[in-house]
């Protein structure tokens, strides 16, 4: 809801996206009005109305300074259009990297909490933007856009600065358990963040069906030809705390643990 209503801050004209990224920027601006563009040429936004950048992004983990950023968003405050910043995965980012405390003019800093935090459920996020545009987006949103028990929720999550530095320390070491067990299978880490890799492999069918017996047991489930083959999986699967994308996360490195021998043996290696 919140992406197109963005979008829409600034008059229909041209878009255009930072990418490679996930597409529902593209879509928000079409929705908008905008004719977009998606450019892996950072200098091409310069051009637009509306220009998008993920920072981080998804899926290679690219991150664009900030001073870049607030460069970008001056030129193009100064022709009356705005950059949006989307932040979703900032929280694993370095310290000095969020434009947060920097908006003003032509800026709009976006963020969420079914990344990092795990609360996807929730239908969770806010944007941050100089008082004028803000006040836009709750005219539009209504009086009533998001639930009163996700936005205590939302605050806790905020306010719990002891959990969020120690779940930034597991998924940091997650994260480079995961690199030993990619690399060990004999797969290229191209980018990402701790919260995600993006990987190259030569053995595109068994990467997806790894991938595919992976992300099962976050649902409790484990596939039939997986159980017969490794029957201890079962009770781990049992006990994923699948509504906790950290505990997920920490499910898939122990079946990728589980699996890399064998993924060496079939040719990964």
């Amino acid at each position: 809801m919140l992406l197109p209503l963005a979008a829409a801050l600034v008059p229909a004209g041209r878009a255009a996206v930072l990418g490679p990224t996930y597409s529902e920027h593209a879509r928000a601006a079409m929705l908008a009005g905008h004719t977009v563009l998606e450019t892996s040429d950072i200098a091409r936004l310069a051009d637009a109305d509306l220009a998008v950048v993920v920072n981080p992004n998804n899926p290679d983990g690219r991150l664009i300074p900030a001073e870049t950023l607030c460069s970008l968003a001056g030129a193009l405050a100064s022709r009356g259009g705005a950059l949006v910043v989307d932040e979703a995965f900032m929280e694993v980012g370095p310290a000095d990297a969020s434009l947060a405390g920097r908006v003003g003019e032509g800026l709009i800093v976006l963020r969420s909490f079914g990344k990092f935090f795990g609360l996807a459920g929730l239908r969770l996020g806010f944007a941050i933007a100089v008082p004028e545009q803000t006040a836009r987006l709750r005219a539009q949103l209504g009086p009533w856009p998001v639930a009163g028990p996700a936005i205590a929720i939302g605050s806790l999550a905020l306010a719990d600065t002891a959990w969020i530095e120690t779940t930034r320390r597991v998924v940091t070491a997650a994260a480079q358990r995961l690199d030993g067990l990619l690399i060990g299978a004999g797969l290229e880490i191209a980018g990402g963040t701790t919260l995600y890799r993006l990987v190259r492999t030569r053995g595109l069918e068994e990467a997806q069906r790894l991938a595919r017996v992976a992300a099962l047991p976050a649902a409790g489930m484990v596939p039939e030809e997986e159980r017969d083959r490794n029957p201890e999986h079962l009770g781990n699967a049992r006990q994923a705390p699948g509504a906790n994308a950290i505990g997920a996360f920490l499910v898939l490195l122990h079946l990728l643990e589980g699996y890399s021998e064998a993924a060496a043996q079939i040719g990964l290696g």
